[in-house]
């Protein structure tokens, strides 16, 4: 939800407004003209500014120019009722985020001031790096390998560059925040930062929220409309999953890079444009090229810097840092007690291969919050997270699944038969309280709860079982 200022001169418009966006959760402030629009943007920075073209006093165009130079990242959506969309247009130039044509259709202006908020949201909100504050960010890139301090490196280098730059990893491991942080330490950083998910929008649509339209360029195109690239002129745009963006489209993009200019649907003009791209995908490139469904030219084009991001489990020393973060970051979100979690937790937390990286931590972490009700988080406590379905898979069953089941096979073609079944038991259950004891640092009573089994069935199979414990500082038998 956000701060959003309507600026018109029709008091039946902005009460109307007003009534409808307060409904949907936003603060709303309204000022009749463009002088009253411009002071209330200098007094109380609105996250959104929705503004009519004409105005008594200075117009929307002008009051567009005035607020960019207040808060040059700020959204404004331009409204007019005039069959020429001309004026509006020159607005969006002027930095203006979209325009809309009265009467608006209601569901649609509601999905445009989503996006208008998100816009701001993302240009406004730094991206911290290598940090956990006291009052952590909610945008943050967290990291002290090795792997983490080449990517800060990485950004470091290539931020004051226009250089394209191709963001590669696994889904989940912050390929967007990357990509902010670059903008946000770009000479670009105050102008406009827009992202594409080339999968969240449907094929049909895609070309057009890219490249616009013009007026009678198929049916529903009663008025030209300007593409996303052009709206970040002088700009970065984030093409995210661009390894599933269709062929047709790669062939435009690969235009864009190679002439800076791109043509409307309907159009035949060349339209300069001065917008840098970065590009993320989680997909194999290279695998797509063979396949056909990835140009080479425009691999080669995306390519000028790539940064690869490292999944989680090629980073597992970062584990304990991201999850200090998300406990911090996450009770304060839900306004809880920060319950702190206890060593073989964190044990737990390491040794997991986080198929879903950063993002599914994250979520666990929510998760466990959520049920844990205070109490410092153990073991058992994300187990049974693990076990009720929630982000967290299981650890390639599949092929654990297959690799005991060779080894069984091994086995039993060996095997007399005789004793055969207790001796597998037995080897199965040494490795797992092996297993459970060190996970708790060597404590018998919580590797017992683990288990499932009472405190002396478990000495008695370690004594069985020769185990040896060795045993945490934090730990107690």
């Amino acid at each position: 939800m956000g701060k959003v200022l309507i600026v018109d001169d029709d008091p039946q418009l902005r009460q109307s407004f007003e009534k409808l966006l307060t409904e949907e959760g936003h603060t709303v402030q309204t000022a009749a003209n463009g002088e009253s629009g411009l002071a209330m943007v200098r007094e109380s920075s609105p996250d959104l500014v929705v503004m009519d073209v004409r105005l008594p006093g200075i117009n929307g165009l002008e009051a567009t120019r005035a607020m960019r130079k207040v808060d040059p990242k700020l959204p404004i959506i331009i409204m007019t009722a005039y069959g020429t969309t001309e004026t509006a247009i020159e607005a969006t130039k002027e930095g203006a985020f979209d325009y809309v044509l009265k009467p608006f259709n209601i569901p649609d202006i509601l999905a445009l001031v989503g996006d208008a908020l998100e816009a701001g949201r993302l240009m406004h909100s730094r991206v911290e790096m290598d940090t956990v504050p006291d009052k952590p960010s909610a945008d943050a890139i967290i990291g002290r390998s090795k792997p983490m301090q080449e990517i800060y490196k990485g950004i470091g280098r290539v931020a004051s560059t226009d250089a394209t730059v191709l963001i590669r990893g696994e889904s989940g491991t912050g390929k967007e925040l990357v990509a902010r942080a670059i903008y946000q330490h770009s000479k670009r950083s105050h102008r406009p930062f827009l992202v594409i998910n080339c999968v969240a929008i449907p094929e049909t649509l895609l070309e057009s929220e890219l490249f616009g339209y013009e007026r009678g360029a198929f049916t529903g195109a009663v008025s030209r409309r300007l593409g996303k690239i052009q709206q970040a002129n002088g700009g970065t745009i984030l093409l995210d999953e661009i390894g599933d963006m269709p062929l047709n489209i790669q062939a435009k993009i690969l235009r864009l890079l190679q002439e800076k200019s791109i043509e409307r649907l309907g159009g035949r003009e060349p339209i300069p444009v001065d917008v840098r791209i970065i590009a993320a995908t989680n997909r194999d490139l290279e695998a797509a090229m063979a396949a056909g469904s990835f140009r080479e030219d425009l691999y080669y084009r995306l390519k000028v810097v790539t940064l690869w991001l490292p999944p989680l489990r090629e980073r597992a020393e970062d584990i304990d840092l991201l999850t200090e973060y998300f406990l911090k970051r996450l009770s304060n979100e839900m306004k809880m007690d920060n319950p702190g979690i206890i060593p073989e937790a964190k044990t737990l937390l390491r040794g997991y291969p986080w198929s879903g990286n950063v993002r599914e931590l994250a979520n666990t972490v929510q998760k466990v919050l959520i049920f844990n009700r205070g109490t410092p988080i153990a073991a058992e406590d994300l187990t049974r997270v693990m076990e009720e379905g929630s982000e967290i898979k299981s650890v390639d069953e599949e092929s654990v699944s297959e690799s005991l089941r060779q080894y069984f096979r091994q086995k039993l073609a060996k095997g007399h038969g005789e004793g055969l079944f207790d001796s597998m038991m037995d080897d199965t259950a040494s490795i797992l309280i092996s297993e459970a004891l060190n996970l708790t640092g060597g404590n018998r009573s919580r590797a017992a709860k683990l288990l499932g089994l009472s405190r002396p069935t478990l000495q008695a199979k370690i004594e069985k079982y020769r185990l040896k414990i060795e045993t945490s500082v934090s730990s107690s038998s």
